[in-house]
């Protein structure tokens, strides 16, 4: 499987795109104004302990407190984790689960203590925190304060994983004061040899050094680490041997990939391509597209079937339809043919929109046990895909799919939207048929106020006073065309002339009376 980086780095925004058969699978976008803060090391200040959720807020310096989980905050000796399926074995970890602790025995309100950003901050949330602190490098992830040595559980072969622990065995029996330093060794480390591997353990572990000098003393809370920006984070996790080229559209932002790649992945130096010409770097591959599709809610099917995608806060769902798809030979066919189309399509854009969290996906139903672990089946090797860890129950009896996906970063939806200022994000407006009954019923409130007041001019002749509404265009046409009788009837019976007036650009639930 072939694969390609695009970078976009705007003005305002960079944007990083991964392409496997020229196919955008994963987007990774980051405001000038608000680069993302996963990776960083602070030294914070705890500024609530909360025993009846076992965490604490802890202030970074950031518009909002950090939220830090007790199991986070317990000091560690063996590694609990590592993201992207990376967290590898252990030969050094018991298995044992570990005793329960309380926050506060553990934290104390005003502490001062050193913490690594795991979540960007989402929504009304702040960043998620830990005190197990991890560095990563190309191919290696370094554990201050921790004896674990792992190897990415996506490496299959165990000859390959015996090699490996056995290089990183070797390098921390021969450093000096590295008894308290753990090592994982990533994906990207297979098939690397022992002096790359050696030469990246000693640079990472000069760096956490520098980065426990720089966590002493000083004024808190503040940023003590910042890590590789978008940019560089993106080439150093997702650069392998399948990559076939990394196209950037900046010069600058080129060579600074350029020096980042000779210095970890020699190999790969000469893949680094800058985009030159007028169609912008992301039309060219076809990546705009595949945003504004990645943005909509129903996502249609090659056979003429279609997936709606719901998204709440916490929770997603996904709804099957066969929709035009008829099928050739039965029934059972059909609705299977539809739901194998429709897992991975499921699959590619719960990757492509980031969507964490749960996941239920009603499939159409489906009368055959077999054909449920068919689909079942397919949905798994769709996922299996997923850089994020993601956990699948079987079907309900209801026919729903129950899964959750992991929530590293803001979903794509959150990054590029907003709620709606008109239907205050409920996704819908009301009819032109409710709209013309509201603006008939404010007629009718009006004509009761005059014939209530002095205002009122009475008797044959006299000039009738004139009522104006000013509405969306739409709803003015339905007035006119449907509903003009009703107009006429309220101006013989409050004697008035009533006109109503279309006005592009208003709003649907918008109108006034004048």
């Amino acid at each position: 499987m072939s694969e390609k980086l695009v970078i976009n780095c705007g003005s305002l925004s960079v944007r990083v795109a991964l392409l496997q058969n020229d196919v955008p699978v994963e987007l990774f976008i980051e405001r000038c104004e608000a680069q993302g803060v996963v990776g960083n090391v602070y030294r914070g200040r705890v500024a609530r302990v909360l025993p009846g959720m076992q965490a604490a807020f802890v202030e970074l310096g950031l518009a909002r407190t950090g939220f830090l989980y007790v199991n986070d905050a317990v000091p560690r000796m063996v590694n609990h984790g590592h993201s992207n399926n990376e967290r590898g074995d252990s030969k050094a970890a018991s298995g044992r689960e570990p005793a329960p602790v309380n926050i506060k025995d553990v934290l104390k309100q005003g502490q001062e203590i050193l913490v690594q950003v795991t979540k960007d901050p989402l929504g009304q949330k702040g960043a998620r925190l830990t005190r197990h602190i991890s560095i990563p490098g190309r191919h290696l992830v370094l554990l201050p304060n921790s004896d674990h040595i792992g190897v990415s559980l996506r490496i299959s072969s165990e000859k390959e994983r015996e090699r490996l622990r056995s290089v990183l065995d070797e390098w921390r029996a021969g450093c000096d004061d590295c008894d308290d330093i753990g090592l994982i060794a990533r994906t990207v480390s297979e098939g690397v040899s022992a002096a790359e591997l050696e030469r990246e353990a000693t640079m990472l572990r000069r760096l956490w050094a520098t980065i426990a000098s720089r966590a002493e003393g000083g004024k808190t809370p503040r940023l003590v680490f910042s890590d590789l920006d978008v940019v560089l984070r993106c080439v150093r996790d997702l650069l392998h041997e399948d990559t076939e080229g990394i196209y950037i559209d900046n010069e600058d932002d080129a060579q600074r990939v350029r020096e980042f790649v000779d210095a970890y992945e020699p190999a790969a130096a000469g893949c680094v391509e800058v985009h030159r010409g007028h169609t912008p770097i992301f039309d060219r591959f076809g990546i705009e597209g595949a945003i504004d599709r990645a943005l909509g809610r129903k996502v249609w099917l090659k056979s003429g079937g279609y997936i709606i995608i719901d998204q709440a806060e916490a929770l997603t769902v996904v709804d099957v339809n066969s929709g035009s798809y008829v099928g050739k030979s039965s029934l059972e066919d059909t609705v299977t043919r539809t739901n194998l189309e429709a897992v991975r399509e499921v699959a590619y854009q719960l990757r492509l929109r980031n969507i964490g969290g749960i996941v239920i996906i009603d499939f159409v139903d489906m009368a055959i046990e077999e054909n449920r672990d068919k689909v079942q089946s397919a949905l798994h090797e769709a996922l299996a895909k997923d850089r994020a860890p993601t956990s699948v129950v079987r079907f309900s009896e209801l026919g729903l799919v129950e899964m959750t996906r992991k929530r590293v970063r803001e979903n794509l939806r959150n990054i590029l939207t907003e709620p709606c200022p008109y239907c205050d994000a409920v996704g819908t407006v009301k009819s032109v048929h409710t709209m013309v009954n509201e603006v008939l019923r404010a007629i009718d409130r009006r004509l009761c106020l005059r014939e209530g007041s002095s205002t009122v001019v009475e008797g044959a002749g006299s000039e009738r006073p004139t009522i104006l509404i000013n509405m969306n265009s739409d709803v003015a046409d339905f007035l006119f065309e449907e509903h003009i009788d009703e107009i006429e009837m309220r101006e013989r019976a409050g004697n008035v002339s009533i006109i109503p007036v279309s006005r592009e650009g208003f709003h649907r639930e918008l109108f006034e009376i004048v």
